[in-house]
């Protein structure tokens, strides 16, 4: 299967007991994707994706446990730490007309309404009201941006790029 056509879903944060379950964080609405007869991804930095199956999953203390065919025991769980989840793009309902899923705006620009630029959406990490942006800078620099409506003010996947004007005082933090 191309790469080309998975997209990052979630993130392997860390082994759960003993029996080779993975907690994850988990982007997207509904963790129905990761269950099923379709195959689900793993990719480590710098490394390619591999399949694997779901087995179990379950909710424990606000965090999903994700139990995978060939992974058994913490050992081979702690293999898979801070690996990208992937999914088969094809596998996705189709979005209303003013949805964006997440993973369309991975890698796009981001701007100031200034026009000065500020990085690269690498990640997201969900939170109960809404999420919270991974910008990284030309320099390396990591800005952890609140995506809230207010602070957002152009959203376009198709040309990769996302114009914000964030919280007064936020960019002085990281930048």
């Amino acid at each position: 299967m191309a790469a080309r056509n998975l997209f990052v879903c979630g993130k392997v944060v860390k082994p759960h007991g003993l029996k080779g379950e993975l907690c994850i964080i988990w982007y997207a609405d509904s963790p129905l994707l990761l269950q099923g007869p379709d195959k689900i991804f793993l990719r480590l930095p710098g490394k390619r994706p591999v399949p694997f199956r779901t087995v179990g999953l379950r909710e424990h203390q606000k965090r999903l446990l994700l139990q995978l065919d060939n992974v058994s025991g913490r050992d081979q769980a702690e293999e898979w730490r801070d690996a990208e989840i992937l999914v088969d793009a094809r596998i996705l309902p189709p979005a209303d007309e003013e949805e964006i899923y997440l993973h369309q705006l991975l890698d796009c620009r981001v701007y100031l309404k200034s026009g000065a630029y500020i990085g690269l959406v690498q990640g997201f990490f969900p939170q109960k009201e809404g999420e919270v942006w991974q910008i990284v800078s030309e320099h390396g620099r990591e800005v952890l941006f609140p995506a809230e409506d207010d602070f957002i003010l152009e959203l376009d996947p198709e040309n990769r790029k996302i114009v914000i004007d964030p919280p007064e005082g936020l960019l002085d933090i990281y930048l």
